[in-house]
């Protein structure tokens, strides 16, 4: 489960640039747990993070590339988009080879109906989220994608499978951040329903040269896999358990992987990205 970490505490980072074009980074005692900060009810009803938790979440993001926002989201907020959500994620499901899926059948891309019914605003412009956003993004970020990754259960003959460990930044990008992934779990998420392996701090080592495949193929973003072997030995992947009504902040450049759902029940996570108000 997600710890939370005390990041004054953490070890200095150092970094240069390898031959491959990767910077090449050098941790110690770092775990590969995120940070969790937990949201208080005072700070739900304000719709406003205390400046303690706001550090906490700018610092992880800065640090690992990743926080979780936990009692972010009332839990009957998301049951009845949830309910839609599967129902429409197991249609997909059955086009087969037609389907939207993401490197693999067990996970597709599934939109959200933009519906005035299902619409919440604590779930698609969560003020706590943006908040953070802001903080490491500068003023007024732009909400440029929305769309969802479901992790869907096994059926007969389709052999469960990860993605390749990769980044959703899958061009020549800023060494500053300047996209971050906002991810709505819409129930719990853990290692048995595909909770989303993560490498956390890789998005301040990245570059285009660390990546295979070319920008608009299925499987582009993939990581070299004797960068994974090296970093593994600095700081491992984590597939951390994400509780329902937490929210999830990613850096846009953070190497990760969608594993699979090995439960009866499709895993539907939600994902909107939050652009630097600068970036062109």
């Amino acid at each position: 489960m997600f710890s939370r970490q005390i990041l004054k505490t953490a070890p200095t980072t150092t970094a240069r640039r390898g031959r491959s074009g990767m910077r090449l980074q050098f941790t110690r005692n770092l775990s590969s747990t995120p940070v969790t900060v937990a949201v208080t009810s005072e700070e739900l009803a304000a719709k406003k993070l205390g400046w303690h938790n706001l550090e906490l979440a700018t610092r992880a993001l800065h640090r690992d590339g990743l926080v979780v926002l936990q009692d972010a989201i009332k839990h009957t907020k998301l049951d009845a988009l949830n309910k839609t959500m599967v129902r429409d994620a197991l249609k997909l499901q059955a086009l087969g080879d037609d389907g939207p899926f993401n490197y693999n059948k067990g996970n597709i891309q599934q939109d959200p109906p933009m519906t005035k019914s299902h619409f919440d605003s604590s779930i698609f412009l969560n003020p706590l989220a943006t908040q953070v956003t802001t903080s490491v993004l500068g003023p007024k970020p732009r909400l440029t994608f929305m769309s969802g990754n479901s992790a869907l259960p096994p059926v007969p003959g389709v052999t469960p499978k990860s993605q390749p460990v990769h980044t959703d930044a899958d061009f020549d990008h800023p060494e500053s951040p300047f996209a971050l992934v906002v991810n709505v779990p819409l129930i719990d998420m853990d290692i048995n329903n595909g909770s989303t392996e993560v490498w956390l701090g890789t998005h301040n080592i990245t570059s285009l040269a660390a990546q295979e495949g070319k920008q608009g193929d299925r499987a582009s973003g993939r990581i070299a896999k004797h960068l994974l072997e090296r970093r593994k030995q600095e700081r491992e992947p984590c597939q951390p358990l994400v509780k329902k009504g937490s929210i999830v902040i990613r850096d846009l450049r953070l190497w990760h992987a969608g594993k699979p759902n090995f439960s009866n029940d499709v895993r539907v996570m939600l994902a909107m990205i939050h652009f630097a108000p600068w970036y062109r």
